[in-house]
């Protein structure tokens, strides 16, 4: 078996520790936008680029109080999340023409959820042909553009 070297995942296993607590809420709470990679700040919620993406552009759109379930979210916070994910998704067109989207909730850890305790949804764009022999012949994703790079591209929109 061949490794693939990603140090900077130790960072993201490190910081996932309860007694760490809540990477979303330290973001948003500390005010350093471009290095947290939050692009847009509303007046319920944000949207933060997911540092290990799924795909190229991959986001998340989380409310800025922390709930653990849609039940939690007030009307105000569902409305701007899913504005919001409207508004994200054109932006991604704009600067990326995917051929579609992935939009996805996951509640519980047993539905996916990597964090549990803070809501998000994500925002995956999609190309035809993204799920190349890289991933399944080798388990390794390419991902052909960086974080930062692409956090100047949205700021453009913002």
């Amino acid at each position: 078996m061949e490794n693939l070297w990603a140090p900077w995942r130790m960072g993201y296993i490190k910081g996932s520790t309860e007694e760490n607590g809540c990477f979303l809420c330290t973001a948003v709470q500390n005010n350093q936008d471009e290095k947290n990679l939050i692009i847009y700040r509303g007046k319920e919620c944000f949207c933060i680029l997911n540092k290990y993406p799924y795909n190229n552009g991959h986001l998340m759109i989380v409310p800025h109080k922390h709930k653990g379930d849609i039940s939690d979210l007030t009307d105000d916070e569902m409305l701007e999340i899913m504005r919001m994910a409207k508004d994200m998704k054109e932006i991604l067109i704009t600067i990326m023409k995917p051929d579609g989207f992935n939009l996805g909730i996951n509640l519980g850890k047993v539905a996916g959820a990597g964090l549990v305790g803070h809501f998000h949804l994500h925002i995956v764009p999609r190309w035809n042909g993204d799920t190349n022999f890289m991933p399944v012949i080798s388990d390794v994703k390419i991902i052909p553009q960086s974080l930062e790079d692409l956090y100047r591209e949205f700021k453009k929109y913002l």
